[in-house]
């Protein structure tokens, strides 16, 4: 198991150690580009598309395609330096990261804020692939993997992946406004509305709602319940398809799933 220097506790889930991976042989089947640089973690397929049309990519020394196919036997660089490719079937690796509220999903920051991509381990030959984003005042679950693969599957939209978010609002909710939250509000990007809606209690003011729904648009949840005049002072996302956030891991933690739960967790994915 693989987790801070620190932690007290966590969820049951076993680390593994690193094993040497190799080459499939010379007659393995040609990989389609951009799907073997995700593989290899240098990010998601759309945005390897990206780096393949902007000539960032190169395959024995001409510029790469989109949809263009390699083999073990083909050199490919990526901004001019060598990557080397596994076409070996291999298990991604995988974290869960408890995001605090004033961190940042990336990598550089003008304003120099504090980055989640701070607080994750080193991994060899790659860079862990975030899968969405939550904004800075946001808190909960993260989801990091070395497969850009799969984070594309877990992210897509035509997947439709459930996210599950705990929402502490100013007042209480009338009978009407759910009604809106369950049947879709108007906003400026599109229709948009939660899959259930569910009364977790509260103190005072502060009441709490545990909602999920199936994508992932820039501070959605937010603007779901802005778009009916209610604040939102709180908000924590606790589910993302079959992941739960670990009741022990605190937050700025992260934890490393075992190779039998990342397997598991290939297995629940859409096809």
């Amino acid at each position: 198991m693989r987790k801070n220097a620190g932690e007290r506790g966590g969820p049951h889930v076993g680390g593994r150690s690193g094993q040497a991976l190799r080459h499939a042989p010379p007659r393995a089947e040609p990989q389609k580009l951009h799907k073997m640089l995700a593989q290899a973690g240098l990010g998601s397929r759309r945005e390897l598309e990206e780096w393949i049309v902007a000539g960032r990519v190169s395959v024995n020394g001409k510029p790469a395609h989109v949809g263009q196919r390699i083999g073990p036997q083909d050199r490919v660089k990526v901004n001019g330096r060598p990557v080397n490719l596994k076409f070996a079937s291999r298990t991604p690796r995988v974290l869960i990261y408890h995001k605090q509220e004033g961190e940042i999903v990336s990598r550089d920051d003008p304003e120099g804020r504090s980055s989640v991509f701070d607080k994750l381990p080193r991994i060899g030959g790659g860079r862990w692939v975030n899968v969405g984003r939550l904004d800075f005042n946001t808190e909960g679950l993260l989801i990091f993997t070395s497969s850009g693969e799969l984070a594309n599957r877990l992210m897509h939209p035509r997947y439709g992946i459930e996210r599950e978010y705990a929402v502490r609002v100013i007042g209480e909710l009338s009978a009407g406004q759910e009604q809106a939250l369950l049947e879709g509000v108007e906003l400026e990007d599109g229709v948009a509305r939660f899959n259930a809606l569910f009364a977790r209690g509260g103190e005072g003011t502060n009441r709490w709602y545990h909602v999920t729904l199936n994508e992932g648009r820039n501070r959605e949840v937010r603007r779901i319940f802005e778009s009916l005049g209610v604040q939102v002072s709180r908000l924590i996302r606790v589910r993302y398809g079959p992941i739960s956030m670990p009741p022990r891991l605190r937050r700025g933690m992260f934890h490393e799933l075992a190779e039998e739960e990342v397997q598991s967790l290939l297995r629940s994915l859409p096809k």
